[in-house]
């Protein structure tokens, strides 16, 4: 069997070959758009129906609906820092894209894609919502529990998306799957 110079890396026998960067780099595209319109279709229904009424409780008590902003990070921490969160958001949805292209797994691709969704959703509010251009405060609406964040802060699905793609790839680290598709073995 012939392969073409600058075809993909050896595999041992029992390793499948990597798929092409390409595909992953489509898959972590695909999963951050989906996620990415998920997040501003549900903060749009939000605003535009909870603005100024009571939280609504849903599946008897489990979760809250209702509007927050928050000019902070998760948890509403670094509340007077609205413009450094903003700008750490960019430097990572930069550093994810530019990341993007040596990406072989599957799994770290939708890890990846779903913080790189939630890093733009959060940093979409930062940008366009008031006070202003980099000062804007994030949309969250998702309260368990108890209403006003009582019993857990009050977040969004951009949040859940960085939450679950961080997940994603620690778990996929501690399996012992790399980004480029390869897989780490326990030294015996």
């Amino acid at each position: 069997m012939s392969t073409e110079q600058g075809s993909q890396p050896e595999t041992t026998p029992d390793e499948p070959p990597a798929p092409r960067p390409k595909r992953r780099v489509l898959l972590l595209a695909v999963v951050a758009v989906l996620a990415y319109a998920l997040d501003l279709a549900t903060k749009a229904i939000i605003v535009s129906t909870l603005e100024g009424h009571e939280p609504v409780r849903i599946l008897g008590g489990l979760v809250y609906l209702q509007l927050l902003r928050n000019p902070g990070a998760a948890f509403s921490m670094a509340t007077g820092m609205t413009w450094v969160l903003a700008l750490v958001a960019i430097g990572v949805v930069v550093t994810l894209i530019w990341f993007a292209k040596r990406l072989r797994s599957a799994g770290w691709a939708i890890g990846l894609g779903l913080v790189l969704a939630g890093a733009l959703g959060n940093l979409t509010d930062r940008i366009f919502r008031a006070p202003g251009p980099l000062l804007g405060h994030v949309v969250d609406w998702i309260s368990v529990f108890e209403p006003d964040g009582q019993a857990w802060p009050v977040f969004n699905v951009a949040d859940s998306c960085i939450c679950v793609g961080a997940v994603l790839i620690v778990l996929l680290s501690l399996l012992g799957r790399d980004y480029d598709g390869t897989r780490r073995t326990a030294k015996k």
